[in-house]
């Protein structure tokens, strides 16, 4: 199952396990509990801590590892390689006594949950948000032994997506009944499960101090604006809903310079390392949602937050990001993760063997085709204007695919389903104002992002679509205020140049601070 090299760095990882662990197996003789058994094998031939024991489980082929003469398990409902093989060697390492990595706060919240918690999370291989979750989810179940959890790769599984309308991964069920979709870190899981943890959160960060400079966003261009000012030795801050923002969407990432190849989860792990290396104070799920600017020069700036909560500060630098752009059609909200999805890395397995559309004919959705086209049945991409935007090597390898249709000059008008899960859709042909439907069982979304800024309105000088406009210096319509990144003016929105234009408005808020008023704290260290 393992190769060498991946083999030598798995029994690095395992002598740091102190406790017994079993490998509780649940197989018949199909092929995956083949594949299941030789993997688990091959990990306990790695350390005398680990033993492979054979057993009857909820589901075949699955496994449980158990930290021996206690409750202390997870449970993987396939097998864990792809982006879930860190997850089992996550979990491995926990479970084998390994200390959780995860702040003080959040680990008693997690101890102090009452009640018994069986989690199931669906996930696929390929899906880059998923081991988030199973990581999450594992650790809890480590941590408080009420707490359990089973990860199901729904490709194996596939009459349990079918039973339970499992149309987008990573979808998490609760005791039973749907509890979330989409990437979610401990910190949220713990929030939805304890009210009060959102209460105590808003008062904590109520009664902080002023910040020399307060970043509000968490992705490349925010951690950039944070370490620089950190780095001043002033009082920095941010306030991020999730910290990585669309990165942490991103699968291949090729065109960051002296990085020939990764991905978006690695990227904004070592960002948010490079971040806590400094003096940060990091806030996360936070939604600014109000900016009242100082009433004069030197003042304070006021962020408001969803929470309730108020953070001040004598700078900002706004780095919100952008979101997928929706089609903003009947029927789309409500079949959203019902078949209407944005990720064709993560959710096209679910979809094998169906009929499927994409709406988009720009980079992103001629190469969600492609992939696409791989995994399901057929594949029809949509597009309103007359012809694809796409690079033409891409439009080349689309139309060299048997499976795939492209329909030009078409507007989407309507998702149709059946109240549970999508059926069709219906377009009209603007060439004719013909209207036609397409019948199909997912649709993919790839029609751009549109900036974080609603909360900016009638504040900050924004473009007609909504982006914060800026010059060289990041400098935005307020004094103090400056912004960064994709929800801003900057002509390309790309990873590399998101980091710049953050590291640009952080020197700005700095300069700013020197030439208006002493910073709020550290001022003659700072000088």
């Amino acid at each position: 199952m393992l190769d060498q090299s991946t083999t030598a760095q798995l029994a690095g990882y395992l002598e740091k396990i102190t406790m017994p662990i079993v490998l509780a197996a649940s197989l018949d003789e199909s092929p995956k509990s083949v594949e299941m058994l030789a993997l688990l094998e091959e990990t306990a031939a790695l350390s005398p801590h680990i033993t492979v024991e054979r057993r009857d489980g909820d589901r075949t082929p699955s496994f449980d590892i158990e930290r021996s003469g206690t409750e202390v398990a997870v449970t993987f409902a396939g097998i864990p390689m792809g982006h879930e093989f860190t997850s089992y060697v996550l979990a491995l390492l926990q479970v084998g006594g390994h200390p959780v990595k995860t702040d003080v706060h959040t680990l008693e919240a997690i101890r102090a949950l009452d009640g018994d918690f069986h989690f199931e999370t669906f996930f696929s291989l390929s899906c880059q948000n998923c081991p988030d979750v199973v990581q999450a989810l594992n650790l809890m179940s480590v941590v408080n032994p009420r707490i359990r959890h089973t990860a199901i790769d729904g490709a194996l599984y596939q009459h349990e997506i079918d039973a339970r309308q499992v149309l987008a991964v990573p979808t998490v069920f609760l005791n039973g009944e749907v509890f979330g979709q989409g990437r979610m870190s401990v910190e949220q899981i713990v929030a939805m499960l304890d009210t009060g943890a959102n209460v105590r959160a808003a008062a904590d960060i109520d009664n902080k101090e002023a910040f020399d400079v307060l970043v509000v966003g968490g992705g490349p261009a925010g951690a950039a604006a944070a370490i620089y000012a950190a780095r001043k030795g002033i009082r920095t801050g941010v306030v991020a809903e999730r910290f990585g923002g669309q990165v942490l969407d991103t699968m291949a990432i090729e065109n960051f310079i002296s990085v020939s190849h990764t991905q978006g989860p690695a990227l904004v792990t070592g960002l948010e390392q490079h971040t806590l290396e400094y003096d940060v104070d990091v806030m996360r799920l936070q939604t600014a949602v109000e900016l009242t600017p100082a009433s004069e020069p030197g003042g304070l700036h006021e962020v408001r937050l969803e929470s309730g909560a108020t953070v001040r500060s004598r700078s900002l630098v706004l780095s919100t990001g952008a979101r997928w752009r929706t089609m903003n059609v009947p029927g789309e909200d409500h079949y959203r993760n019902k078949g209407v999805t944005f990720c064709p890395h993560c959710d096209g397995p679910l979809f094998k063997g169906q009929r499927v559309a994409v709406i988009g004919g720009g980079n992103s959705g001629v190469e969600a085709a492609i992939d696409l086209a791989g995994v399901v049945a057929h594949v029809t991409l949509i597009e309103f204007d007359t012809a694809l935007r796409a690079d033409a090597v891409l439009q080349r390898k689309l139309h060299s695919l048997p499976n795939v249709d492209v329909i030009v000059n078409a507007q989407t008008t309507e998702v149709i389903g059946d109240g549970s899960r999508v059926t069709a859709l219906t377009y009209v042909d603007r060439a004719n104002s013909t209207a036609r439907t397409l019948h199909l069982g997912g649709i993919f979304v790839q029609i751009g992002l549109l900036p974080n800024t609603e909360w900016l309105r009638g504040t900050v000088e924004l473009t007609e679509r909504g982006e914060v406009v800026i010059d060289d210096r990041g400098t935005t319509s307020i004094e103090g205020v400056f912004a960064a990144g994709d929800c801003t003016t900057v002509p390309f929105k790309q990873i590399v140049i998101a980091m710049g234009a953050g590291a640009t408005a952080s020197l700005g808020a700095f300069d700013h601070l020197i030439r208006t008023s002493a910073p709020a704290e550290r001022g003659e260290a700072a000088a």
